[in-house]
Parts: C-alpha cells; structure tokens; sequence
C-alpha cells in the first residue's frame, strides 16, 4: 500500500503532462469579420469628418423583419450593416446620408430600415 499510492500518483501526473493542442470552433477570420464594423466611425447629423479624407465609394446597409415573430427592423442594424459595407470597401469612416424605416410589407419583409452613406478614409478621427 506505501508504495501503490505514490506510484498511482505518478501514473495520473504523467498523463497531464502530454502535449495538447486546443482546438476550438471559433474561427479567428470569423470573428475579425464580426468586430470589423467597429473600426468605422460613424459621421451623421452635426459631426462630420474634419481635414482631409477620400471616398471609397456609396454603401448601404439593409434590415429586415421577415416574419411577425422577428424583431422588428432597426435603423441601428441597417446602419451597423453600412459600417461592415464600409469596412469591407477599406475605409475608416462613413458619412450616413439618409436612414430610414419602410413600415409597408412586401412579399419579403414584414418591414425594413435602411441607411446609406459614403464609405471614406479619413486621416482625421473624431477628437
């Protein structure tokens, strides 16, 4: 018995000492993808980018409520939507030009919201 417990200690020890990879489900590329509409600012309203900036192009972000069960359609998704569209384009900022909710149904959606800017690098961020 003195020497049974050392020796079963010994046995399981050893076995925690392997070489182990962790593999997860979570893609690395997937979730830079998901984060990378917060990169973007956002100049709507008052704020608008200061100095010097390019555009990248027009982009538009689209919400859309299928079924009455849904959530309903957001500004705030659509306009998140337009950052990852501009983020997509390479650009650090977006100038939102127009937002707005379609509360009629069609054949798709239940109702939508959509938002369209222009997709700009900016050398400026806000202060």
């Amino acid at each position: 018995m003195k020497y049974l417990l050392p020796g079963s200690l010994i046995i399981l020890l050893s076995a925690c000492a392997g070489d182990f990879t962790f593999k997860s489900n979570l893609d690395s590329d997937a979730i830079n993808d998901y984060f990378k509409a917060s990169d973007v600012t956002v100049y709507e309203g008052n704020v608008q980018p200061t100095g010097s900036y390019e555009i990248k192009g027009l982009v538009e972000g689209e919400s859309c409520q299928i079924a009455t069960s849904d959530v309903p359609a957001s500004i705030a998704e659509a306009r998140t939507l337009a950052r990852r569209a501009a983020a997509d384009k390479q650009a650090n900022g977006i100038v939102v030009k127009s937002c707005l909710i379609i509360d009629e149904p069609t054949t798709n959606c239940i109702s939508r919201a959509i938002c369209v800017g222009q997709a700009i690098v900016s050398t400026n961020q806000l202060p």
